[in-house]
């Protein structure tokens, strides 16, 4: 499970959206508040006996905040989405949630929030 994981966390950081790209170099190596943010980070949990995953787009650990950016596929997967963030908020994390094109047309108002978060 754990090659598995981790094969998993590459790809998507090999493969990331172009909106991706532009907020990581807003988010990597402390740029915004001084915090520390990863990209695709496994959030573990566990339902009904099994140990599952989700892969978070962007966490801050220290301030326990997830930022998902959503492209096309997510108009297709709102009530995944629904439910993955219900379950991220119950291991007491926040979740905010941006569009690629939110990222792309409107990257300071995008840093804004995300500061309001920190």
């Amino acid at each position: 499970m754990r090659n598995f994981i981790k094969q998993t966390v590459r790809n998507l950081r090999k493969n990331q959206t172009e909106a991706e790209k532009i907020l990581w170099s807003q988010l990597r190596n402390r740029k915004l508040n001084n915090q520390k943010f990863l990209r695709q980070h496994p959030i573990f949990f566990e339902i009904n006996g099994q140990k599952r995953f989700f892969v978070a787009d962007f966490y801050c650990s220290k301030k326990r905040l997830v930022i998902e950016v959503d492209g096309k596929i997510h108009l297709r997967q709102k009530d995944y989405d629904e439910i993955r963030t219900e379950i991220i908020n119950f291991l007491g994390i926040k979740v905010i949630r941006f569009q690629n094109e939110e990222i792309q047309n409107n990257l300071t108002g995008v840093i804004e929030q995300i500061q309001q978060h920190l």
